[in-house]
């Protein structure tokens, strides 16, 4: 919490603290005990926080169970920025259901279904009509075919056809936020778009994957470090199969909120304690995307503090 605090006063990014800390202090680097996603995590909650902006008492879409309008404290444009090739950003402040999380990337990038029961979890069922499915929403839309000079192609295809073939392409990228479609979607896609852009380091053979993750809306205690860790997964699966190293990714949420009824839960939640990050194992046998399972996925040495109930606001 202290860091958070300092961060906060000197409006430097995590990243930057640290790398003037451990120069002023090199044997610092083996004492603090850090994980990068819960810097960000804290930093982000306490600058919605103390934004000022707040959606009480306006017209808002969300509300409660028991049919109060749910409203926010919120941030406008955060961006955070996670080395992949330093550090796998998960959260250790509370537990995180990793393999959840990485099963709704696969069920989403992999099947491409908007089906419920295709997904091992529930965190879709509340926005499920009666035979399972959430409409033309997410997964749908990254199977739609496409017309290319090359042939059809749904979206995934496409970004793993350029990785392999025009790896500098600046055009390598999804959009799922299909308006002529919004209508028939239970759901409008919150993380809607991913960009993707291939660097090469100096006196590296190998080049190097980076992605943009765009969201418009993210409540941020239930789904900010859900979204990152399954997105980090993403790009280390695409590095993998196109031989490629890890690089950057960039998390860009226009609307960051906090919801009224979860501020005291947040409070106490970023005091918690923080660990360091655990080591991320991707088994590298499989080269094909498509044939990623969740358990070719692992978290090595997770260390992190008790789950907590979070309500959520439909």
């Amino acid at each position: 919490m202290i860091i958070v605090q300092l961060l906060n006063l000197c409006k430097f990014n995590v990243e930057t603290f640290f790398y003037i800390i451990f120069k002023l202090f090199p044997e610092a680097e083996d004492t603090i005990v850090m994980s990068v996603a819960d810097e960000i995590f804290d930093k982000n909650i306490n600058d919605i926080l103390n934004s000022g902006f707040t959606t009480e008492n306006e017209k808002v879409r969300p509300h409660w169970e028991d049919g109060t309008p749910a409203y926010t404290y919120k941030a406008f444009g955060v961006v955070n920025r996670y080395d992949l090739s330093k550090e796998f950003p998960m959260l250790t402040q509370r537990y995180i259901n990793f393999k959840g999380a990485v099963d709704e990337l696969l069920w989403i990038w992999q099947k491409k279904s908007n089906n419920v029961r295709d997904l091992g979890t529930h965190i879709w069922d509340a926005w499920a009509d009666e035979n399972g499915t959430i409409g033309k929403a997410y997964g749908y839309q990254l199977g739609v075919k496409h017309k290319y000079k090359e042939g059809m192609m749904d979206q995934v295809d496409r970004v793993i056809y350029d990785l392999k073939n025009n790896p500098f392409s600046r055009r390598i990228m999804t959009n799922i936020y299909v308006h002529q479609d919004l209508y028939e979607m239970r759901l409008y896609p919150c993380a809607y778009s991913m960009t993707f852009n291939v660097t090469q380091e100096k006196g590296e053979e190998r080049l190097t994957l980076n992605a943009i993750l765009n969201q418009r809306s993210q409540d941020v205690l239930t789904a900010n470090n859900w979204n990152v860790a399954q997105y980090a997964v993403l790009v280390h699966m695409l590095a993998q199969v196109c031989d490629m190293n890890v690089g950057e990714l960039v998390h860009v949420i226009a609307d960051a909120h906090i919801y009224d009824r979860n501020v005291e839960l947040v409070k106490e939640l970023i005091e918690r304690p923080v660990y360091d990050a655990p080591k991320f194992w991707l088994n590298p046998d499989v080269k094909d995307f498509y044939e990623f399972t969740k358990d070719d996925v692992k978290l090595i040495d997770y260390k992190c503090g008790e789950q907590i109930t979070i309500p959520v606001a439909v």
